[in-house]
């Protein structure tokens, strides 16, 4: 597997204990960008895993960590790994023996990632969670929704950005560290700290008094009439994106807007009723006919697409967005790199043995 991999982490090797949600997803990251991945599952587990996507790019070992013979083996592999990735509630590796200490003792260079909702320590750290409690406290799923109730944006905003792309961007982070140093580290990825620093532009414009409490009453989210989603006369929606000033122009002509809706627009109080002008308009005519008309301008109008309709959208055809992995459409590599293309590897369909994983990795 090392000798065909290709990407900007070609040679780079990590071990993930399998897990659910972020800690594989960003293994995946790691494989698609070239990374020799070894994933490590409770004995029985792999033919229950929800993930014939996310688990591609790497081989499954399976081992019981509590026997002693076992547990060695896995040992042997950090020995030779450039980072591991573990999501398993705080203390539960340390109970195994495979914690962060014994670890970077056995192996000083080694990375050591670890994923949790809630950190490593804390009053809530012990108990368990899920992505909407996570965000629940940082500030973000209270201005998600509409204005009546927050609503969960899928697990896209905590478990994904927040968790996985952080933990990603930190293990990069120690890797370079570690190349330039001989000193490895733990890299403690929490999803709420992540939701945090995504939530940086709302505490901007709060700071800067351009951010009010009550959602669905902000540029972004929801709130602005232009900047949001509308129903056309076939009963399908399209997003409506123009916020600068000349973009909305734009839009403006072409949907018939009177030019009294510049001052309209520039005043929040005034943005119901344009939205209520906004949406008399567009229900008038079907999507086709809409995106016909502004999709390839500027005045920033979309399809609002389903999973399998974006997958035929000929803008991520041309840019081949999707591919055929394992019989499965799924999600390409990304980003895009000049010198060292990624590539989505296939899931290998059989167990490798844990022996065969050392010897492996015994060079």
């Amino acid at each position: 597997m090392a000798a065909t991999a290709k990407g900007p982490l070609a040679g780079i090797r990590v071990i993930e204990f399998v897990g659910l949600g972020p800690a594989p997803f960003a293994a995946m990251q790691f494989a698609d960008m070239g990374a020799d991945v070894i994933r490590v599952a409770r004995p029985g587990a792999v033919a229950t895993l929800p993930d014939p996507i996310s688990g591609r790019g790497r081989p499954t070992v399976e081992a019981d960590l509590k026997a002693p013979d076992e547990a060695d083996m896995v040992r042997q592999l950090v020995d030779r790994a450039d980072a591991l990735i573990e999501g398993f509630r705080p203390g539960v590796m340390e109970r195994l023996g495979l914690g962060p200490e014994p670890m970077l003792e056995r192996n000083p260079r080694l990375v050591y990632g670890r994923m949790t909702g809630w950190g490593q320590t804390g009053p809530l750290a012990s108990h368990a969670g899920h992505d909407i409690n996570f965000i629940a406290i940082t500030g973000a799923l209270a201005a998600i929704g509409p204005a009546d109730r927050p609503l969960p944006p899928l697990n896209l905003v905590g478990d994904f950005g927040g968790g996985a792309m952080f933990l990603v961007s930190g293990m990069l982070a120690a890797l370079l560290s570690a190349q330039r140093t001989g000193t490895g580290q733990i890299v403690d990825a929490a999803i709420c700290d992540g939701t945090i620093q995504l939530m940086s532009m709302a505490h901007d414009l709060a700071a800067s008094g351009g951010w009010r409490a009550e959602r669905d009453a902000n540029l972004l989210d929801g709130g602005a009439p232009y900047y949001g989603t509308y129903a056309c006369a076939d009963g399908v929606h399209i997003a409506v994106g123009p916020i600068e000033p000349q973009f909305f122009e734009l839009f403006r002509q072409a949907v018939g807007l009177d030019a009294s809706a510049h001052a309209l627009r520039a005043d929040p109080r005034n943005w119901p009723v344009l939205k209520e002008q906004i949406a008399a308009l567009i229900c008038t005519r079907p999507s086709a006919e809409w995106l016909a008309l502004l999709e390839h301008s500027d005045a920033c109008v979309s399809p609002v697409l389903d999973l399998h309709q974006a997958a035929k959208h000929p803008h991520l055809v041309a840019r081949e967005n999707f591919i055929e992995l394992d019989g499965l459409t799924q999600p390409a590599p990304a980003p895009r790199f000049s010198a060292t293309p990624t590539e989505a590897r296939a899931r290998p369909h059989d167990l490798l043995p844990l022996t065969d994983a050392v010897s492996m990795w015994s060079n």
